[in-house]
């Protein structure tokens, strides 16, 4: 009777600790699984962060070159507007000019 009754303490320690063993192996395959999803989660979110960077630089780059073109046409249209009218002026400026150096030259004489 002695002799059945260790028996099925051993018997019931070995199943005990397979049991445990297979706990701790699961554990571990689970942890090392989460510690990959997790791996994977920020490789993920650290690509996208990526693209979603590069897009926004391009857009930026986009708006800026689309600024500076706005910017040039209107510098390019205020220059000819001022061209313009400097040409319609010069001849009266030449004349004024032309006109004042020959006071000059006359109330020096």
């Amino acid at each position: 009777m002695k002799t059945e009754v260790l028996q099925k303490i051993k018997l019931t320690e070995s199943e005990y600790e397979k049991m445990i063993s297979e706990a701790v192996a699961e554990a571990k395959r689970t942890s090392a699984h989460a510690e990959l999803e997790a791996d994977n989660l920020i490789m993920k979110a650290t690509h996208d962060a990526e693209e979603y960077k590069k897009a926004r630089m391009a857009e930026i780059r986009e708006n800026a070159a689309r600024r500076r073109e706005e910017i040039l046409k209107d510098g390019r249209a205020r220059a000819a507007e001022l061209r313009q009218r400097g040409s319609r002026n010069l001849e009266k400026a030449a004349s004024l000019l032309v006109s004042r150096f020959r006071e000059r030259l006359h109330v020096h004489s």
